[in-house]
């Protein structure tokens, strides 16, 4: 008898600690109407969320974007050339429901893949652009996703050009094992080439970014950037509290609490997004864009 089994039988407890996933189910919207905030609670209507960046105006909680949402608010209009768009992952690992649980996050999020990749401009100035989706089973990254990442730093090596990726993960996708674990550090590989040639990468965490990705390409940037209240961590604060028994402090790996332990660079609101990049742009380009 296996000992995970044995401890199971023996003693009647669970063998894994049960985590909320915490961005809001879309079944949250009502067509026309509006969305309940998961932080507050207060109803907004969707002309109210949407004519404000998807932030609460109540409680200023930044809710969820998908990435299309993202990309629309982030580029220069119609400059969006999207990579690698045919990309999906396969059960190689044989894991059971595998195949059932992509098709529902095909389904749910209109996405083939946890992260879209493409070329665009901002203010004028091209950059390559990575953007996960934790509407695709929480944003988790497997063989596509890293595949995804190194395409585009490789893009981005090729026309020299800056780098921004915003994560958003839950961490290594569990149902393709060591092959989803193996992403860390070929991802780390490639933007170790990038480094080396000089050119720059801004990452921008927004919540939550945890496990795997933050342990990898989200946290190997010249510059790295959260929005506000963001959750950033390998390992949530649920499950270290259980491990270790002791009182974590007050916003513990909430991004307000890792600017100030220099963790990162910028806390920056999303409607003060798209121009603070810009102004980065500028500073490293040295000048307008061509």
């Amino acid at each position: 008898m296996r000992r995970g089994i044995a401890i199971t039988f023996m003693f009647g407890k669970k063998k894994y600690i049960p985590i909320k996933a915490t961005v809001e189910p879309r079944n949250d919207i009502v067509p026309g109407l509006g969305q309940s905030c998961t932080s507050c609670g207060k109803w907004s209507t969707l002309e109210e969320l949407s004519g404000n960046y998807r932030v609460c105006p109540r409680c200023n909680w930044h809710l969820a974007l998908s990435a299309r949402q993202r990309i629309e608010m982030l580029c220069d209009p119609h400059s969006f050339e999207e990579l690698d768009a045919d990309m999906v992952s396969s059960n190689r690992l044989n894991f059971p429901g595998y195949e059932h649980k992509l098709a529902q996050a095909r389904e749910e999020s209109g996405l083939p893949e946890a992260i879209v990749t493409g070329r665009a401009r901002l203010g004028g100035y091209q950059v390559v652009l990575g953007v996960m989706d934790s509407y695709f089973m929480m944003g988790s990254m497997g063989v596509v996703v890293g595949e995804k990442v190194c395409r585009a730093v490789e893009v981005a090596i090729e026309n020299e050009n800056p780098l921004i990726i915003f994560s958003c993960s839950g961490g290594a996708r569990m149902q393709e094992g060591i092959f989803s674990l193996l992403q860390m550090a070929k991802t780390a590989a490639v933007l170790e080439r990038f480094h080396q040639k000089g050119y720059l990468y801004i990452s921008v965490l927004t919540n939550p970014t945890t496990g795997g990705v933050l342990a990898s390409f989200a946290s190997l940037a010249d510059i790295i950037i959260s929005e506000p209240g963001a959750l950033l961590g390998f390992t949530g604060p649920r499950v270290i509290k259980q491990t270790i028994g002791e009182r974590l402090p007050e916003n513990f790996q909430q991004a307000g609490f890792l600017l100030d332990h220099g963790m990162l660079d910028l806390v920056v609101e999303r409607n003060r997004l798209r121009e603070q990049l810009i102004l980065l742009l500028k500073l490293h380009q040295g000048g307008e864009p061509w």
